[in-house]
Formats: C-alpha cells, sequence, structure tokens
C-alpha cells in the first residue's frame, strides 16, 4: 500500500490557545500524530508513505529528515492554499497508483484500521472512504449512502445522513486529472474534489468506523488520548 499524509496546516487554532509546536508533532500518549500515523502504515504493509507539510513548519521538516524508517518517505514542503492543493502536489508520488490518503490530525482505533483494510480488498469500487456518526468537527462533510453502502452525495449541511467523513480515504482510480479539472475552474478544498468525483460518475464506497476525532483544539488531545487508552485497555 501506498500512503499519503497532508500535514500542511498551520493549527491556528491550536495556536490561538497556546500550543506552539507544529500540529503534526503534538503528543497524544506520549506520541506525535504524524508518527503515531507512519507507525501504523509500517505496520500494514506500507511500500512508501508521501507527506506534505507546509514551509512554516521547520520543527516537523527536521523531525521527518530525522526519521529512518525502511520505506520511502517522500517529502514535499510547500505552503499550499488549500487541502486540495496539498493532494494535488503529492501526486508526483501517487499518480497510477492505489493509495490511502489521511489528514495528520485523524485519530483512530487501529483495530478500526486493520477492519478497514480488510474491507478494501473486497471491494472493486474507485475509492473507500472512512465515515462516523460521531460528529465533532466544526464543519463535518456530511454523507449520504445508497442501499450497497455506496455513497450518494457529499452535503456541507445536515441532510438524512448522520455521517461524516474521516479524513481517511482509499483510491483505486486515478484522481489527479479531476482535480486538476477543479483547480482549473479555481475551485478549492478536499471536499469538493470529493463531491466532484461523485458527480463524475466514480464509484465510491463508505466504511464506518464507530469513532474519529480530529485534534483542532487543546481539548481534543484529552479525548484523543481517552479513545487510544480505551482501545488498549480492551486488548489487555
Amino acid at each position: 500500500m501506498n500512503y499519503a499524509i497532508i500535514a500542511a496546516g498551520e493549527g491556528q487554532r491550536l495556536k490561538e490557545e497556546g500550543i506552539i509546536t507544529s500540529k503534526p508533532l503534538i503528543k497524544i500518549n506520549g506520541i506525535p500524530l504524524i508518527e503515531r500515523l507512519i507507525n501504523i502504515f509500517l505496520k500494514h504493509d506500507a511500500e512508501s508513505i508521501s507527506c506534505i507539510i507546509n514551509s512554516e513548519s521547520v520543527d516537523l521538516k527536521k523531525y521527518l529528515n530525522d526519521l529512518e524508517i525502511p520505506v520511502p518517505l517522500n517529502l514535499i514542503v510547500k505552503s499550499t492554499p488549500s487541502s486540495l492543493h496539498s493532494l494535488y502536489e503529492l501526486r508526483v508520488f501517487l499518480a497510477g497508483k492505489p493509495f490511502m490518503l489521511t489528514t495528520t490530525d485523524s485519530i483512530f482505533p487501529e483495530s478500526d484500521f486493520e477492519k478497514y483494510l480488510s474491507a478494501i480488498k473486497t471491494h472493486s469500487d474507485d475509492g473507500v472512504l472512512a465515515i462516523t456518526d460521531f460528529i465533532d468537527d466544526e464543519k463535518p462533510l456530511y454523507v449520504e449512502l445508497d442501499e450497497n453502502n455506496r455513497i450518494k452525495e457529499f452535503s456541507d449541511n445536515k441532510t438524512l445522513s448522520n455521517c461524516v467523513t474521516g479524513g481517511i480515504y482509499y483510491f483505486n482510480k486515478n484522481i489527479f486529472s479531476a482535480a486538476e479539472n477543479i483547480l482549473n475552474s479555481n475551485v478549492h478544498r478536499l471536499r469538493n474534489l470529493l463531491k466532484y468525483l461523485v458527480q463524475s460518475g466514480f464509484n465510491l464506497s463508505a466504511f464506518m468506523f464507530p469513532k474519529i476525532i480530529d485534534v483542532d483544539h487543546v481539548t481534543d488531545i484529552q479525548k484523543a488520548e481517552e479513545l487510544i487508552m480505551s482501545e488498549k485497555n480492551d486488548k489487555e
């Protein structure tokens, strides 16, 4: 599996609350957010890991440059206007390959991620996206499904569905020409690409995670730590 991480955000809300480190280096139970993702990917057949960070994240750049892992770590250092631009920059490493994309601040139990990977192997769809009915995001993207668990529509506003995207996306079909099309139309944000893919006839399925936490505020750090500790206690 080729994995990719978007870690180019500025983490402005966390900075306003007193966090001075780059967001991907915030520790959850002693482990930086980005390190936790990389460790999970390495345990689950990573062939490569590609990451984009912004040019202001000097501490994060040093951390990643010093990191020694047994697979290629492709790093892009560039400040971008949106998450969609960040994804498009990663095309040099991902175009033409199936890949999994995550945002750096998505916290989920590893056991649920393992089930997600197993589900992907049974699908022939163009993509399988993580969704959750645990809504703790300030601006969630709602997902409406059909009877076969395929995604019918994405919406910025609450629809009949109580499910939202969870920041984890698997694509089995090249999506970068679609990304280029909407960027050329001056449309930004990753969520707008997802809407465009469905409207363009891409078959996207959904996989339900019981809980995914986005670390956007200081209070989310404790929530994330409790989620991970809960999984650890369940295993014991």
